[in-house]
């Protein structure tokens, strides 16, 4: 079976408890389990957490929470593969037969059905043992620039400092919203960077809320993505 797991621990440092926090009417966390409740690939869609208070919430929303998270795999140092690791194993442990698994992260207000429908698509079609979204870089990255303690400014990689623009490779980044994976690769410790298909998505939708600049342009890109829905119903 295909299961959701979404990792919301409660000690979110720099916005605090972000998870749950109200973004545009509904907790952050809904966004997350509403896409992956309508994609209609999941037999089950559950919340990791240490949290009891997002565990409730999480509930309320429509989500399994069939296990809580151990506090050794909530601090600030836990990574993804690890907690969805856990995820697994304790859903095992229950009976439920995980043969894949995606990792949703929780503030995800931008998040689509159809592209978690899409790189399942992805990973399914391929030999891959993950498949996850990436945006392309507005510019080229080979034109970076690092800035001196004086102001000066020197190229990063000054082979490219004659190179026309559409002459340089395109680059991209994790657009940080999800990650599908076989559950032998999650079991494996496997990264997905280094294994992983990539579903390009508009840098748009790509949103990564770590200050509160970030939820403020979400907010607005999400207003803007809720007057361009409704601009194109009939």
């Amino acid at each position: 079976m295909n299961i959701a797991i979404i990792p919301a621990r409660g000690g979110s440092k720099r916005i605090p408890r972000k998870n749950i926090k109200p973004f545009a009417g509904k907790p952050m966390l809904a966004y997350a389990i509403d896409a992956a409740l309508a994609c209609g690939l999941f037999a089950h869609v559950t919340v990791s957490t240490d949290d009891d208070e997002i565990a409730a919430i999480a509930r309320g929303c429509g989500a399994e929470v069939p296990f809580m998270r151990p506090p050794e795999l909530a601090d600030d140092h836990t990574v993804t593969v690890a907690v969805v690791a856990h995820a697994i194993e304790a859903c095992r442990a229950i009976g439920w037969d995980v043969r894949r698994a995606c990792c949703i992260y929780p503030a995800v207000p931008l998040i689509q059905g159809s592209d978690l429908r899409q790189a399942y698509a992805l990973l399914d079609e391929s030999a891959a043992p993950y498949a996850f979204a990436v945006s392309e870089f507005p510019s080229a990255v080979q034109r970076a620039m690092r800035r001196r303690a004086d102001g000066s400014m020197e190229a990063i990689y000054p082979q490219y400092t004659a190179t026309r623009t559409q002459d340089l490779e395109p680059a991209y980044y994790d657009a940080g919203q999800f990650y599908w994976g076989t559950a032998a690769a999650w079991l494996a410790g496997d990264s997905p960077h280094r294994a992983g298909k990539g579903l390009v998505i508009p840098a748009s939708r790509a949103v990564d809320i770590d200050t509160a600049h970030d939820w403020d342009r979400a907010e607005l890109l999400f207003r803007l993505a809720l007057q361009d829905r409704h601009a194109q119903q009939p």
